[in-house]
């Protein structure tokens, strides 16, 4: 594990991450902030990408088994950041197998992050139709909802995603992030609710308690590093624990300080996790000036 702590002020991070904000907002300093080496490519990854391929060039298979391969190995681009790569052999996998529920949803996801939200919805769609207990159709769905400018929409697939696991901090956050974009009153009261029903204290119930303002954007840091006992684990947390930090301020109007939070999550390279996925939309939106923001 290498951590490093670095004083640093909002436009040192500007710097450091390369991009000017735009002038008439907001802007805070960051006090201490924690930066860990990027995650690197598994070497295991490439492997499989390439016995995958190997497979699907040299073995004769069935259709479906060719589906699936496709899929596995769209799976893995996906996790290794080759998102176009990925979304061909979905494709590819859909043309074999047109029922394969979790490649419409992969796809759906990569709508989303390209802003092409008729798009992600009728993947979506299609996943829910073939599996209406598919719960992650629900959650990418409602996020796309949220990013297309749909929070009612958005709500109602939130909280059904959010009843599945009604202690789940993860699902409590999003469930608050739109419930915020319709009334912030009754979603911060709501957050409040469903923090006090958790019956664990894990370390994402920090992320609760930012948004509540129950601690400090300061305090919250400081717990990035508590428990971690790998470098993995430790820039999962930061790829999490940024973007929240990023969608606080964001909520709160520091466009400038939520930016650079976005980036630092983008730093981690975990590209599995959805604060990646759209630590990257948020920094579009920022740039187009239609960040979605609190009513």
């Amino acid at each position: 594990m290498k951590i490093k702590f670095s004083l640093v002020t909002i436009l040192l991070l500007s710097i450091l991450s390369g991009c000017a904000s735009s002038s008439n907002t907001q802007s805070s300093s960051v006090a201490k902030v924690v930066i860990a080496e990027p995650l690197p490519v598994n070497q295991q990854s490439e492997v499989a990408i390439a016995r995958l391929t190997e497979i699907l060039n040299r073995v004769e298979v069935s259709q479906d088994q060719k589906a699936k391969l496709f899929y596995d190995r769209g799976v893995i681009y996906d996790s290794v950041g080759l998102r176009g790569l990925a979304s061909y052999d979905f494709q590819r996998a859909l043309r074999l197998k047109p029922d394969l529920v979790d490649a419409y949803n992969f796809i759906g996801i990569h709508h989303t992050q390209r802003q092409e939200f008729l798009q992600a919805y009728e993947a979506f769609d299609s996943a829910i139709e073939l599996d209406e207990k598919h719960e992650y159709a629900y959650l990418n769905r409602g996020i796309a909802l949220y990013y297309g400018g749909r929070p009612q929409l958005a709500l109602e697939d939130m909280r059904r995603f959010q009843l599945e696991q009604q202690n789940d901090p993860y699902r409590i956050s999003w469930l608050y992030i739109i419930e915020n974009e319709i009334d912030p009153v009754s979603a911060k009261d709501n957050l409040r609710v469903n923090l006090s029903s958790i019956g664990h204290n894990s370390w994402a119930n920090n992320i609760l308690r930012l948004f509540l303002g129950d601690i400090s954007e300061q305090d919250f840091v400081a717990t990035l590093t508590v428990g971690v006992k790998s470098h993995k684990e430790l820039v999962d947390r930061l790829c999490e624990g940024y973007f929240y930090l990023g969608k606080y301020k964001l909520l709160n109007k520091s466009v400038n300080t939520s930016s650079d939070y976005f980036k630092l999550a983008l730093s981690t390279n975990v590209y599995e996790f959805i604060e990646h996925r759209y630590a990257k939309l948020e920094l579009d939106l920022i740039k187009a000036n239609v960040a979605p923001m609190p009513n």
